[in-house]
């Protein structure tokens, strides 16, 4: 399973240099994990930049993944993996689902750099 977190959502979304590296695990659908907080980030920001028409068809290729909410276990899991990696709330919760499903989580994101499980690209 893969998980894509929304560094590299965006990047892929903006054909950026890095999104070859990242169209694998995004269009491989069926091996795909979509977090809900991972909708909310890439839909606020494509939403802020490029408009709400934009905006809704980002968030729908989003979702031809398997969405997993933010559920109870998830939230406990979370809190625990931000305060031992000291990670902000949206990266401990893609953290958290990535090792729920015993997913590789894909990044462009620093604060990910050196935690086992995870495939990241420094940004250029």
């Amino acid at each position: 399973m893969n998980l894509v977190d929304s560094s590299a959502w965006l990047e892929y979304f903006a054909n950026g240099p890095n999104a070859a590296f990242f169209s694998r695990a995004i269009e491989e659908t069926e091996k795909l994990l979509v977090p809900t907080i991972c909708i909310l980030e890439v839909f606020k920001r494509v939403l802020q930049q490029r408009g709400e028409g934009t905006a809704l068809r980002v968030a729908a290729q989003m979702q031809q993944g398997k969405i997993v909410d933010l559920d109870r276990a998830l939230a406990l899991s979370s809190a625990k993996i931000s305060l031992d990696n000291k990670l902000p709330l949206a990266d401990s919760v893609i953290l958290a689902t990535a090792r729920a499903y015993g997913a590789v989580l894909w990044t462009r994101d620093a604060d990910f750099a050196k935690i086992k499980g995870v495939k990241y690209l420094a940004k250029r």
